[in-house]
């Protein structure tokens, strides 16, 4: 994995191009999958393509991007117009956080619940196949997550 580094702004490039360290990946549809770690008072400025889809997620810390707080565990999406997003952390602590981009495809985004697909027939085909265990749910009958099973014991947050 190609990793970058200066300023207090660490990089790891899993697929584009950051600190002048391009990556091997080659992705169907052009993208970028970029993961940050910034040192305290550190500040990034990434370029990004015209016309693409960007976001940022924080996995730790918090930045400020656009005059903007984003605490962990919350998303952002930019404007498509642009060529660079800028992020600071002005936090006590290391933040880490992914940048991801990509070239907009142009399909049709039809959501239900936790299911995204291209229209509503297949939407309404996923939840057959959700409720009959069907077509990649097949375990999902007796699935149980160790997260949810904290949470109805009442040990999540201890």
């Amino acid at each position: 994995m190609l990793v970058a580094e200066e300023n207090g702004v660490k990089v790891k490039v899993l697929a584009g191009e950051s600190m002048g360290r391009r990556s091997e990946v080659r992705t169907r549809t052009p993208s970028s999958y970029l993961d940050f770690e910034l040192q305290a008072g550190a500040t990034m400025t990434q370029p990004v393509c015209d016309g693409w889809t960007t976001f940022l997620y924080t996995l730790d810390g918090e930045v400020t991007s656009g005059g903007q707080v984003i605490p962990a565990h919350h998303t952002v999406v930019f404007e498509q117009s642009g060529d660079a997003v800028t992020f600071t952390n002005n936090g006590p602590a290391i933040s880490r956080l992914v940048l991801i981009s990509g070239k907009p495809i142009g399909e049709p985004v039809v959501q239900h619940g936790p299911f995204v697909m291209n229209t509503e027939r297949e939407i309404e085909q996923t939840i057959e196949d959700y409720r009959q265990h069907k077509n990649g749910f097949e375990n999902a009958k007796n699935w149980q997550s160790d997260i949810g099973q904290k949470f109805l014991r009442g040990t999540l947050w201890k």
